[in-house]
């Protein structure tokens, strides 16, 4: 069976990953990672503007921005401005889709799909919004989503609150969508902290099961990736 390699970064500065990704996309082009991979990572406070951001969807001013730690970066992603920072499970699939299915929009419905398995597995009901993208739960929105593709081969990837500092979120409107209500699932379960642990392996599972793939954790030195940016 085809497998889904999956890497737990920890906690890892957002230039820190986007080049890691970047390189594993293009070895994965090259055939030099010959299974699909899915990294998951926790950053420090980063605001990412993706092609279709608006400079209006920042509320704070880049100094507020620095002043709360928070970076900035404008990336190749599509979708609007979104937030990651700890507490958040930030998931890199680097799927070849000519494995699967040459369509984005399909991708995305299944990225979708992943999250919203994963967090019924954990006792959260989730579901769509026609039109948006994403993962919501009860009309508040728990999981963004914006991905780029190179022939064929995705990177960027999801963004799921689990035990996120929900304030972050008032630095921004989230992906552009004016009135949106954030979540997490430590709220939706009603608890001071969920477990992150059981989370991602939620995530892991829902994923692979999606993608008719069997996971399989792997170290980063794996993927013989150490100096992505060469």
């Amino acid at each position: 069976m085809r497998e889904l390699l999956t890497v737990d970064l920890g906690t890892l500065a957002y230039g820190e990953a986007l080049e890691l990704q970047r390189a594993a996309a293009r070895a994965r082009i090259a055939g030099e990672i010959a299974e699909d991979v899915l990294l998951l990572v926790e950053h420090p406070p980063v605001v990412t503007m993706g092609r279709t951001a608006k400079d209006a969807n920042v509320v704070a001013s880049r100094a507020l921005l620095a002043a709360r730690g928070v970076e900035y970066f404008e990336v190749e992603r599509g979708g609007d401005v979104t937030f990651h920072g700890p507490g958040q499970l930030v998931g890199y699939p680097i799927v070849d889709l000519k494995r699967h299915k040459q369509d984005l929009h399909w991708y995305l419905r299944q990225v979708e799909e992943a999250l919203i398995v994963a967090l019924g597995a954990l006792g959260i009901p989730a579901e769509r919004n026609e039109g948006k993208t994403g993962v919501w739960t009860t009309g508040r929105k728990i999981a963004s989503i914006g991905v780029h593709a190179r022939d064929w081969v995705t990177w960027h990837g999801f963004a799921l609150n689990v035990n996120t500092d929900l304030s972050y979120f008032d630095l921004i409107v989230p992906c552009g969508i004016p009135g949106v209500e954030m979540t997490s699932v430590a709220r939706e379960l009603g608890v001071a902290r969920a477990d992150d642990a059981r989370v991602r392996d939620a995530v892991t599972r829902a994923f692979a099961a999606v993608f008719d793939l069997s996971p399989r954790s792997v170290v980063r030195s794996h993927l013989a990736l150490e100096h992505p940016a060469a």
